[in-house]
């Protein structure tokens, strides 16, 4: 019996620390990071090199990750929507272990992108950096969206290191991406933000306004798809994946401003995460590829 316990408690602090790691967002960021090297390269690429910049992206990924969750984790105790989350819940007790754990993936991760290229080790800094400064606050979405660009300019760098038109208009349209995909969830659970203490954007303003500044922004996401399109000579695959991808996009955030009901923003939030950034990205690479 006391066997048995002790296997189950080993079991259960494992899956506490993985879930530290938030492994659907970093799953999200190795993927697109990994679409990204397959363009930079034109869909040929040395498996080595592939492999190392994917193990860096992965583990400074997940230990960003973790570290917003180290953090956050006060907030997150007052929001229903996060209060089971493992620091929050004490599953992890005291939360310094977990922080000694991101700390350590991420410090791997810099000396791996060293290895690959100085530019990869500068965006990765740059990425945690971001990440880690003015949480839960007004300017929280475009740090986030610095930090979201990294993986994806540590990726490129491995193999094109240079900074370029391709290469930027990728950085843009995730920095278009992130305010879309934060402010919808955010508009979702408004009540749970408000109650945990967030008062910023698009809180700060009622339903009505705050879906407006989302249907803008989803045009300059759908063009910036766009050039993507023309500043990586990609093929037909990709502009007609676009095309489709930023119709739904537009459907979503117009029938969010038509109704202003939380289940669609909840459904923009989950439409925005791998089905419109995934897809997109992965019509990129298999597109490098075929061309």
């Amino acid at each position: 019996m006391q066997h048995s316990k002790l296997i189950l408690d080993t079991v259960g602090s494992i899956k506490a620390y993985i879930d530290v790691l938030k492994p659907r967002e970093t799953s999200l960021l190795i993927f697109i990071s990994l679409c990204a090297a397959v363009v930079a390269t034109g869909g040929s690429f040395s498996p080595g090199r592939l492999a190392l910049a994917m193990a860096t992206v992965a583990l400074g990924s997940a230990g960003v990750n973790g570290l917003t969750n180290y953090l956050d984790r006060d907030i997150d105790a007052r929001m229903f929507r996060t209060r089971n989350r493992s620091l929050p819940s004490k599953r992890i007790d005291p939360p310094e272990k977990a922080l000694l754990l991101t700390l350590a993936l991420t410090a791997v991760s810099l000396g791996l992108a060293w290895v690959l290229h100085p530019l990869c080790f500068a965006a990765g800094m740059l990425g945690t950096i971001a990440a880690s400064t003015r949480r839960k606050t007004v300017v929280c979405p475009f740090f986030g969206a610095v930090a979201s660009c990294s993986p994806v300019a540590v990726s490129w760098f491995a193999f094109r290191p240079e900074f370029s038109l391709p290469l930027l208009f990728l950085c843009l349209l995730i920095c278009v991406w992130v305010p879309i995909h934060v402010w919808s969830v955010m508009l979702a659970h408004r009540d749970d933000y408000v109650g945990g203490g967030v008062r910023y954007f698009p809180l700060s303003k009622d339903n009505k306004e705050a879906v407006k500044i989302l249907v803008l922004l989803s045009l300059p996401l759908v063009a910036t798809s766009i050039a993507v399109f023309y500043s990586n000579h990609l093929g037909w695959l990709y502009l007609a994946v676009a095309g489709l991808l930023g119709v739904l996009m537009l459907y979503a955030n117009f029938r969010l401003m038509i109704t202003r009901a939380s289940y669609e923003a909840w459904r923009l939030y989950k439409l925005s995460a791998f089905p419109y950034l995934g897809v997109l990205f992965l019509a990129m690479g298999a597109d490098a590829l075929l061309t």
